[in-house]
C-alpha cells in the first residue's frame, strides 16, 4: 500500500500545476492527538493567499472522491515559506550556495544547530561551508534542515 503522502503528492501535483505552482512538500503529521495533511507549494514570485485557495478548493474535492484517508483530520495547503524544510534532492540541489541551518539530533562539540552555505547533499549527507570550515553531517544525524534567514 502507498504512503499518505505520496497518494495525496500524486493527487496533487496535476492540480497544484494547474494553479501555475509547483508541489514543493507534503506531510502527514500528528500534533497534539490530532491528524494534519499539509501541501506545501511554490511559486516564482511567491505564494499568495489566491494560489493557496486555487489549489484547496479542488484538491479537498479529490481528496474527498479518492478517500485515501481514514479518519479525521485537518487538510491545509501553504506556502512552502522563506525558511523552508529542504528534504529532497532536488530542494537541496536548487539552494546549492544558500545559507542553510542543519538541526542535529545529537550535539556535536557541544551544539546541536549549524548555519552556514550549502555546498554539498549526496545520499541524505549535507556538506556545509561555515566561514572557511567545512563540515559534512551524515543522514542519521540530522533531524532538519532549511533555508536560514538573518533578523
Amino acid at each position: 500500500m502507498a504512503k499518505v503522502t505520496d497518494t495525496v503528492a500524486a493527487l496533487a501535483l496535476p492540480l497544484v500545476e494547474d494553479a501555475g505552482c509547483t508541489l514543493w512538500d507534503v506531510e502527514y503529521v500528528k500534533e497534539a492527538g490530532s491528524w494534519f495533511l499539509r501541501v506545501y507549494i511554490d511559486k516564482e514570485g511567491g505564494v499568495s493567499i489566491d494560489d493557496c485557495e486555487a489549489v484547496s478548493r479542488p484538491l479537498s474535492d479529490a481528496l474527498d472522491e479518492a478517500d485515501p484517508i481514514e479518519g479525521s483530520y485537518t487538510f491545509e495547503v501553504s506556502s512552502a515559506g522563506a525558511d523552508r524544510a529542504l528534504k529532497k534532492p532536488e530542494h537541496f540541489q536548487k539552494f546549492q550556495g544558500s545559507e542553510v541551518e542543519v538541526k542535529l539530533y545529537r550535539p556535536r562539540e557541544g551544539r546541536k544547530e549549524f548555519v552556514g552555505r550549502l555546498q554539498n547533499y549526496e545520499d541524505g549527507s549535507v556538506t556545509l561551508d561555515t566561514g572557511g570550515t567545512q563540515a559534512v553531517f551524515t543522514k542519521q544525524e540530522i533531524a532538519l534542515v532549511r533555508l536560514y534567514l538573518r533578523v
